[in-house]
């Protein structure tokens, strides 16, 4: 099993490069923008699988 740091380490890139995606866009450009939108889903989904990963006891209890 990976360590947690590897997986909190897949959340910060991942929140990371979508916040590189968007920067400057318009919501117009974003919703017609289909690259975009898988990109930012893509990235989404690791950030998903990377938290569901965590050991409970890593989550804080406000976020449970």
């Amino acid at each position: 099993m990976r360590r947690e740091e590897l997986y909190l380490t897949d959340i910060v890139e991942a929140a990371d490069a979508i916040h590189r995606f968007l920067a400057g866009v318009q919501r117009e450009t974003f919703l017609y923008d289909d690259l975009l939108r898988s990109a930012v889903l893509q990235k989404l989904t690791i950030i998903g699988e990377a938290a569901a990963r965590l050991p409970r006891s890593s989550v804080p209890a406000i976020l449970r």
